[in-house]
């Protein structure tokens, strides 16, 4: 199986499952695009999401993915005309259960939806999290949603954090996934973040340029990798400075695991109350004023403080282009007024 030219190789939403099990001889050929100079591990894990790159990885190690009819290691860079051939296995999957959540939905058409995802909310079920998701509530307030290749994600063209809030882009159809998606690999999809840092950011606006990677002891978060990471690229601009915390604008020119958040850390000036890569996982009125913490004093904010706050893109039905922004919620308001007043 080849893809057509000029475009990308399918995902595993368009291949055949043999016996129900695996696909047997998948043929990708790398064409002109982001692919060529990537590594092979990455570039698999990137476009079958459904598997690590440690899945990959062995996968490629065993002699059981190869380039041009030949082993590799997983660090080969694919090239023009490269073809990668390998079997890959079923992913695991489970029936997931509509369920009647409160579902804050900012635009909707035949098309495509946009919702504000508050924080704490687990955008796609994932083992531990089968129920309670924004894919739960999706699925009980729309008729269809968009097969994108993987069971456990119907609909989704990109994610949020769990405690990362803000505005969202699910398609209805596989027609309105596959635009979207485009959008996005082509990087002509524009994001606007908002967060509160800690600390006083020196520059009123600045480009952080550095790359991002795995941890290299904890598996579960990212930091800055200078010769294994990823190119990414953020763009800060200083809303509203504070005595000894700064309200930030925030545009990421590339999509990163956790990139914003390893970025400002990076700076010296870790997202409030960001239990991964902050000093505490939570705000209080008591840490701005300075003063002890009463027993009983409820905290401003207990996660994250980073909302996505917009985002541009072209209708995948219309192709007019659009903006849809979210308002901030409750717990960053509360958080910016108690700066605001103390400082004042």
């Amino acid at each position: 199986m080849t893809d057509a030219e000029g475009q990308d190789p399918p995902i595993i939403g368009d291949v055949v499952w043999h016996n129900g099990e695996t696909i047997k001889n998948l043929r990708l050929v790398i064409r002109k695009g982001r692919a060529a100079g990537n590594r092979v591990d990455r570039y698999l894990s990137g476009r079958f999401g459904q598997y690590s790159r440690a899945f990959f990885q062995g996968k490629i190690r065993r002699g059981e993915v190869l380039v041009n009819d030949a082993a590799v290691k997983p660090s080969t860079e694919l090239r023009v005309g490269d073809v990668i051939t390998f079997t890959i296995p079923r992913p695991p999957t489970f029936e997931i259960e509509p369920e009647d959540l409160p579902l804050d939905v900012l635009f909707e058409d035949d098309h495509m939806l946009a919702v504000n995802k508050p924080p704490n909310l687990v955008v796609h079920p994932a083992r531990g999290h089968k129920r309670g998701t924004l894919v739960n509530a999706l699925l009980y307030h729309c008729r269809y949603l968009a097969e994108t290749g993987s069971p456990q994600r119907p609909g989704i063209v990109h994610r949020l954090d769990r405690d990362t809030s803000g505005v969202l882009l699910v398609a209805k159809s596989e027609a309105a996934h596959s635009a979207l998606g485009k959008q996005f690999e082509a990087r002509t999809v524009h994001k606007e973040y908002r967060a509160i840092v800690e600390g006083v950011l020196r520059f009123d606006s600045d480009v952080i340029n550095k790359p991002i990677g795995r941890h290299p002891k904890d598996r579960t978060r990212m930091s800055i990798r200078a010769t294994e990471g990823r190119h990414a690229e953020s763009f800060y601009e200083v809303v509203e400075r504070f005595p000894a915390f700064t309200y930030v604008r925030v545009q990421p020119r590339t999509g990163r695991t956790h990139q914003i958040r390893v970025h400002l850390r990076s700076l010296g000036h870790p997202v409030v109350a960001d239990r991964d890569y902050a000093h505490r996982s939570a705000l209080y009125a008591a840490d701005i004023a300075g003063r002890p913490r009463a027993d009983d004093e409820a905290p401003l904010i207990d996660r994250q403080a980073l909302h996505a706050y917009a985002i541009t893109f072209r209708h995948p039905g219309t192709r007019q282009k659009m903006t849809i922004t979210a308002a901030l919620p409750a717990d960053f308001e509360r958080t910016l007024q108690a700066l605001r007043d103390l400082a004042g």
